[in-house]
């Protein structure tokens, strides 16, 4: 059994007691496991809880981040909202974006029922349960800290250095992506499936509309000979 998947009558002895007295009810809240009533958690499950909460609130803010990064350029800006503000708005949602990826790795591993070592949160790849996805979430995580430190530290940086960091940056997303669906079942069921696809398909879109306005910055006239001018040049490099 996954640590993240819907069904926990293996790990909590009263889920299956409550599966055989309210079937009907059991079955409804086992379909949505974090929006299972309050009175229905104990310690033992609080941990379990948090980390899928925080897992799921913390994908919806990095979509929130990476559609910001991607949407606000030069040329757009948000209506009725000037560009100091969107950059503000950009920091403070890579912090609390930072904030619950934090809390969501710190409650599963002290939740206790698989094995996490501390050192998986930075070092891909050294969680015994479920390492290539577990590593993937590490990746990501890492690419967030590089880029949340890089930018704090923007006024010390050249200009260089901190877009090379801030563009790997983006790697970070589809790897959290790929970490949320597959590290644990929650996000293959019911309301959240439909969350992972919509911030996929939103971040999608948002990729290609990035690219075709790009391609408006140059006009087609002037894109042939840019191409053949790198061309000529690549040429007398050899």
């Amino acid at each position: 059994m996954k640590l993240g998947d819907s069904s926990r009558n293996g790990r909590y002895p009263e889920a299956s007691y409550i599966a055989r007295s309210e079937p009907s009810r059991t079955s409804c809240l086992l379909t949505f496991p974090i929006l299972e009533p309050v009175s229905e958690i104990n310690s033992s499950t609080a941990l379990w809880y948090a980390s899928r909460a925080t897992g799921a609130v913390a994908l919806l803010l990095l979509t929130a981040v990476m559609l910001l990064g991607l949407l606000v350029t030069r040329r757009t800006r948000l209506p009725g909202v000037p560009g100091f503000a969107v950059s503000g708005l950009h920091r403070n949602l890579s912090l609390l974006s930072t904030a619950f990826v934090a809390v969501h790795v710190l409650s599963a591993i002290a939740d206790g029922y698989v094995t996490i070592p501390l050192t998986a949160t930075v070092i891909p790849l050294t969680s015994p349960y479920e390492r290539f996805w577990l590593g993937a979430g590490t990746v990501s995580f890492d690419l967030m800290l590089a880029s949340l430190v890089t930018s704090l530290l923007r006024r010390h940086l050249s200009r260089r250095a901190w877009r090379t960091v801030h563009l790997a940056a983006y790697v970070s997303w589809p790897v959290a992506w790929f970490h949320s669906y597959f590290a644990s079942g929650d996000l293959q069921h019911g309301v959240l499936r439909l969350l992972a696809i919509g911030c996929g398909l939103a971040v999608v879109a948002a990729v290609l509309w990035r690219i075709a306005d790009a391609g408006r910055d140059l006009p087609p006239a002037e894109r042939v000979g840019v191409l053949m001018t790198t061309f000529h040049s690549k040429g007398q490099g050899k």
